[in-house]
């Protein structure tokens, strides 16, 4: 598979790049991941993903999990898990539909950053499933192309603390705090409502205040 399309090259053919791009990705873009850039996916606790849907549209996702979260099973194949969201499956139906993603890898300290794009695809069940516990789905990604990208644009930024959503070994989680809100109780499940009840239902004046101040729980 080329690394450019038409379009690419017809940019670069404009602003004068063709040679730094063909020299970029004759010095940083391979088809399998190095183990210094397996090490560092391994070390990242969040990443974005992109998808396509059948419309052409693109869609950008957050995922975060705890530290070590995204699997390498080898130099071409990672997993990652699908937490509980807001039941739009937006990625998700992405992946099932055309199966292509982009993933980008970033740390705000030092800075430095990863990119890579392949095939996925979602598990539903089976021993990569039961490995993340609180998990719905698993992706499985094939490796198509992987490389480092230049950090100088990124902001150096220091995490605070981990999400407190992120399941724990058992594979709890909290309750979103949206899911409390009084009017969406009808579109919620069962045992989403009862736990909603128990908490204390909120209203969406509360959600907003409580957001807009980091109050997350």
């Amino acid at each position: 598979m080329t690394f450019f399309t038409q379009s690419h090259r017809q940019m670069q053919t404009e602003f004068g790049s063709t040679d730094l791009a063909n020299r970029i990705v004759e010095a940083a873009v391979a088809e399998q991941l190095s183990e210094e850039q397996i090490d560092f996916i391994h070390s990242r606790n969040m990443f974005f993903l992109s998808t396509i849907d059948e419309a052409g549209f693109p869609s950008c996702s957050y995922k975060g999990g705890a530290q070590g979260f995204v699997r390498v099973l080898d130099a071409n194949t990672l997993i990652f898990p699908n937490y509980d969201g807001n039941g739009m499956y937006l990625s998700m139906g992405n992946i099932e539909a055309l199966g292509k993603v982009g993933l980008l890898f970033v740390d705000f300290e030092t800075p430095k950053r990863v990119r890579l794009r392949g095939d996925a695809r979602c598990h539903r069940e089976g021993p990569l499933l039961a490995s993340y516990p609180g998990a719905n789905l698993v992706v499985e990604v094939i490796i198509e192309h992987a490389w480092i990208n230049c950090p100088r644009y990124v902001h150096q930024m220091q995490p605070i603390e981990q999400s407190p959503y992120v399941p724990d070994d058992a594979g709890r989680f909290h309750l979103a705090l949206w899911k409390r809100i009084d009017l969406m109780q009808d579109v919620l499940t069962e045992k989403e409502r009862a736990e909603a009840a128990s908490l204390g239902l909120i209203t969406i004046e509360d959600y907003e205040t409580r957001v807009a101040t980091g109050q997350l729980i």
